[in-house]
């Protein structure tokens, strides 16, 4: 086997992997979900935040697997500047995406302090 069909196949791997993360984590958050509305204990605009947290941490770790894929296939297998080139806007969307999914689940942009979790979940609410 030579080292560029390897690669390749290890691109593709990581790839999967990226997509089954995020399939298997909206289908993980909307178990949860439905579960909690049906349950009818907790309060649904709570109910609902968390889903939406639990369901961006699966988008942003499937992207960090997609743009690993990425990575491999293109600096490994066929480094032409077209091919650089093309991976760097990819990653610059995904990047973007990736910064706006933190920006939604944090509520804080990522160079502000945390606030300690007393006075978070006091907001929250």
């Amino acid at each position: 086997m030579e080292f560029e069909s390897v690669v390749e196949t290890a691109g593709k791997a990581v790839d999967l992997v990226g997509v089954a993360v995020i399939v298997f984590g909206a289908l993980i958050a909307s178990g949860v979900f439905a579960h909690r509305v049906l349950r009818r204990h907790d309060d649904f605009p709570d109910v609902y935040r968390r889903y939406r947290q639990s369901l961006g941490r699966a988008i942003l770790l499937g992207l960090e697997f997609l743009v690993a894929g990425d990575i491999i296939r293109t600096v490994a297998v066929s480094p032409t500047f077209a091919s650089v080139g093309v991976l760097a806007a990819i990653v610059v969307v995904r990047t973007f995406l990736s910064f706006s999914l933190e920006v939604e689940l944090e509520n804080r942009w990522p160079w502000q302090r945390r606030e300690p979790a007393e006075r978070r979940q006091a907001t929250d609410r």
